[in-house]
């Protein structure tokens, strides 16, 4: 597709690089911006740039946070001994979605994938093990992806864990095998939470 303009071009080139977006829809977002008043784009620019550079990871459990410490882990009203475990940033927020967990989280960062080169030393694996030991946690719940990598991860973990006298479970199979937990329903995904089972590593 040929543009009159290299500024355009580079424009279009740019938001083609986000998920599930083709030259055609960067090219109707670029247009969009160009169409309207200028504050429009700045706005949007110094957005991006401000998420970019100022947002953190929560030093309890990772998830992304606009202080050092979440407001999920700073809520004593939280369950402060159940910690769910997931793979990342999107998992919270579909759990936080369905409503129905009042316990706080450990994001993962990943899952273990020798394939690509993804091993334990990779993820936040460590840091879990230090919660679980300084802490008086009392249920841990592996809220993983049903995928070879999220079975893998889970029995890592259930073997790193075994020296701790603590509950392990793993959400009921209402999230079919092979699914992402962001892409399940929110009904689903809360049921699956709460008939979560014990864990049985194989």
């Amino acid at each position: 597709m040929e543009l009159p303009s290299k500024l355009l071009d580079s424009a279009v080139n740019e938001f083609s690089r986000l998920p599930g977006v083709g030259r055609k829809t960067a090219l109707r977002y670029a247009l969009h911006l160009l169409k309207n008043e200028k504050h429009t784009s700045h706005s949007l620019a110094q957005s991006i740039l401000n998420m970019r550079t100022q947002i953190k990871f929560c030093a309890q459990c990772y998830n992304i946070s606009d202080t050092d410490v979440c407001e999920i882990c700073l809520n004593l009203s939280r369950v402060q001994t159940t910690i769910c475990v997931v793979q990342d940033v999107r998992d919270v927020m579909a759990i936080e979605n369905t409503g129905m967990y009042r316990g706080v989280y450990h994001v993962l960062g990943g899952l273990i994938s020798p394939i690509e080169g993804i091993g334990p030393s990779d993820l936040f694996i460590d840091v879990l093990l230090k919660r679980v030991q300084e802490n008086k946690v009392s249920e841990i719940i592996f809220a993983l992806s049903a995928t070879t990598e999220g079975d893998t991860t889970a029995f890592y973990l259930s073997k790193k864990l075994q020296s701790f006298s603590i509950t392990i479970s793993t959400l009921a199979r209402g999230v079919s095998v092979g699914d992402e937990l962001e892409y399940a329903d929110e009904i689903t995904l809360g049921r699956s939470l709460q008939n979560r089972i014990p864990y049985k590593g194989h």
